[in-house]
């Protein structure tokens, strides 16, 4: 039997405590061990994650994509095994796993399925931080957006995702970016790069369809400079993945990427905001054991 860690989120948009409350039960209705922890930052979440470990147990991260990034980031490269409760307002990592809404199905997935390792991503800022997240990264509009989205604190989800991209591209002019994957370097201008190993990112966003997140590979999504008329256009398919068929948009793969830009552009990952291009990214293959549907 499995005992767990829960390292909730309080501040997490979907009430991550209410949510976890049914999954808790039905875990220890079936005689497993569950210890809560509410964590005061994700370095603090990181280090309840760690401890966590330590004992062997499950880590659940209960919030959003970037409390699953923080704890990805604590616990890649080792043994530990990480669980997911959706309860944030994106949850994307999530639906890339396939992982139930459904608390009792939840529940017995965390209870019988076997972890599989899968990758990471390590992404270096030009003044040498470095960090581990689980979904994509990505710098332009999107981590623009991004950073409104993360003022929209008191807004439901998927108001706060609606209004913090429509901020981003009234303002946005396109950037000169430099982008060099596994040493193959071009130039285009454009609205993002986003690195993806999940599939998803930006609330549903099938930004890259085809993407795994376990064959060692980044998808890595350039959305060229076209009209807002055009863009707009990208954006409503950007939920089906049909966007890819578009001449805007091109899809290249590499285990490396390189992105710099001709003015200052922040860059995000897994929700959250990590620094401003230029950036290296590199997968990091089977780095992390997850419970996935």
């Amino acid at each position: 039997m499995r005992s767990f860690t829960a390292v909730v989120n309080p501040a997490a948009g979907s009430d991550p405590a209410a949510r976890l409350i049914p999954v808790a039960r039905r875990l220890r209705e079936a005689g497993a061990e569950v210890a809560v922890e509410y964590s005061r930052s994700l370095e603090h979440a990181g280090d309840l994650a760690r401890e966590a470990a330590e004992k062997g147990h499950v880590v659940i991260a209960t919030g959003g994509d970037g409390m699953v990034g923080g704890l990805a980031g604590a616990l890649a490269g080792s043994d530990a095994v990480l669980g997911i409760l959706p309860a944030g307002r994106g949850n994307d990592f999530a639906r890339q796993l396939g992982l139930p809404d459904d608390p009792e199905r939840l529940a017995d997935l965390l209870l019988s399925a076997e972890p599989t390792a899968i990758d990471a991503i390590e992404v270096t800022s030009g003044d040498g931080t470095t960090n581990v997240v689980a979904g994509s990264v990505y710098g332009g509009v999107d981590s623009v957006a991004n950073a409104h989205i993360n003022r929209l604190t008191r807004l439901p989800g998927s108001l706060a995702y609606y209004l913090g991209p429509l901020r981003a591209i009234a303002t946005w002019r396109p950037v000169a970016y430099r982008i060099t994957v596994d040493g193959e370097t071009r130039e285009e201008r454009g609205y993002t790069v986003v690195a993806a190993n999940s599939g998803y990112y930006g609330y549903g966003l099938h930004v890259a369809p085809d993407a795994s997140v376990s064959d060692g590979l980044l998808d890595v999504v350039i959305i060229r400079h076209a009209p807002r008329r055009l863009f707009f256009a990208v954006m409503r398919e950007l939920p089906h993945g049909t966007h890819v068929r578009r001449p805007e948009i091109e899809v290249l793969r590499g285990r490396e990427v390189r992105v710099e830009a001709d003015r200052e552009i922040p860059f995000g990952g897994d929700g959250e905001l990590l620094g401003t291009l230029p950036a290296t990214i590199r997968v990091l293959p089977g780095a992390l054991r997850v419970i996935a549907a």
